[in-house]
């Protein structure tokens, strides 16, 4: 576990954006190496063939241009800052190269590892609470107040004007998704199986006990430590906490399903 982080969502919103956050929040954790996102786990298609699209989100008519991804920073802070009732929210991000952000943050929760200087939002102040010590060693209780502000921020962006905004941006993720190492894979569907592997995170009731065999803290059960970098977010944030996230995630997953509509065209940069 991590000194640094951390999410968190992320422009995906406020459940995605929560679990990057929280990641990112837990400054006695060691931080892991900077380090470019892994190759994922399966087995790619051969490059000849065409893949199958499984949620594809539909072109619009009369969208406004999109800016080029590489100058679209400055959109996307208005974007955000537009979405968000609350402005100081809008300080928490990292938005230089957001759009990258947020696909390479994405792209990694289910691995072993995340990215930290990819993250798209600022690290937290504060402590990571633990109490006892050795066999007794556990996250403390009061551990999960530390993040109230990010259950804010997922709590504020409205689910339909989230999924509006990602899907009208969605071929500048699209194009950072390919730009990252998958030329003929489709963003939209990764992050559907990334939410899906979110919400599949076991419960884990208090106290959730931790081992610190060198400076940094680990989950005291093997099999805890051995999930990937995202559901080790939620496993420790607190069980409450992590029953909100999912809900946004479930809310999210919903709504990007709904406004697929059958037979539309992928937007998509082949």
């Amino acid at each position: 576990m991590s000194k640094v982080i951390w999410w968190s969502i992320v422009i995906l919103g406020g459940g995605l954006f929560a679990t990057i956050i929280f990641y990112y929040a837990l400054p006695t954790m060691k931080p892991e190496p900077a380090m470019q996102p892994t190759a994922p786990a399966k087995v790619q298609s051969p490059v000849s063939a065409e893949p199958q699209v499984r949620y594809p989100v539909a072109q619009q008519a009369g969208e406004k241009p999109l800016p080029a991804l590489q100058v679209s920073d400055a959109t996307m802070k208005n974007a955000l800052d537009d979405l968000l009732p609350d402005k100081t929210l809008i300080e928490i991000f990292q938005l230089q190269d957001f759009v990258r952000r947020v696909v390479a943050t994405v792209d990694n929760l289910p691995r072993e590892k995340l990215a930290v200087r990819l993250i798209p939002v600022k690290r937290a102040g504060g402590k990571f609470v633990v109490t006892g010590k050795d066999q007794s060693l556990a996250i403390g209780a009061d551990n999960s107040a530390r993040y109230a502000l990010y259950l804010r921020l997922a709590d504020a962006a409205d689910t339909g004007k989230l999924v509006a905004l990602y899907v009208h941006f969605y071929p500048l993720f699209q194009q950072a998704y390919q730009e990252l190492g998958y030329p003929k894979g489709y963003f939209n569907d990764r992050l559907i199986e990334v939410i899906d592997h979110l919400l599949a995170t076991p419960e884990v009731n208090a106290p959730v006990r931790l081992a610190q065999p060198k400076v940094a803290y680990i989950f005291a059960d093997p099999a805890l430590e051995a999930r990937s970098a995202g559901q080790k977010i939620l496993m420790r944030v607190g069980s409450e906490n992590a029953t909100l996230v999912k809900a946004k995630l479930r809310d999210i997953r919903s709504e990007l399903t709904r406004q697929i509509p059958a037979g539309s065209r992928p937007a998509v940069n082949r």
